[in-house]
């Protein structure tokens, strides 16, 4: 799986975002309570399977840990991710983790 080289943090629409096509490939987010709460992931039908989730949740993973900042997760996808790469376990909000 080939990680997308053009991700972008689009701040006007609170999401991070990858071009697939003429579609976008993205994971909205919102600033809470001091934290970073990932919402929800979107990859347009044709280009799922190919590894641009994980690259999204791997650059807004990443973008928490340089910033500092806890995270909240609401996204099935990223909670997934989260799980398979215990490197990003200490950035969840233990005061607030949901589905648990």
């Amino acid at each position: 799986m080939k990680e997308p080289a053009d991700i972008k943090m689009n701040t006007k629409r609170q999401r991070f975002e990858t071009q697939v096509g003429e579609e976008f490939g993205y994971i909205d987010y919102r600033f809470y309570k001091g934290n970073l709460a990932f919402m929800h992931t979107f990859i347009p039908e044709n280009a799922r399977g190919t590894g641009i989730a994980a690259g999204l949740a791997k650059f807004g993973l990443e973008y928490a840990k340089q910033e500092k900042f806890k995270i909240m997760v609401y996204c099935p996808f990223v909670a997934s991710y989260v799980k398979r790469h215990p490197e990003y376990q200490d950035l969840i909000n233990r005061e607030f983790h949901p589905g648990h």
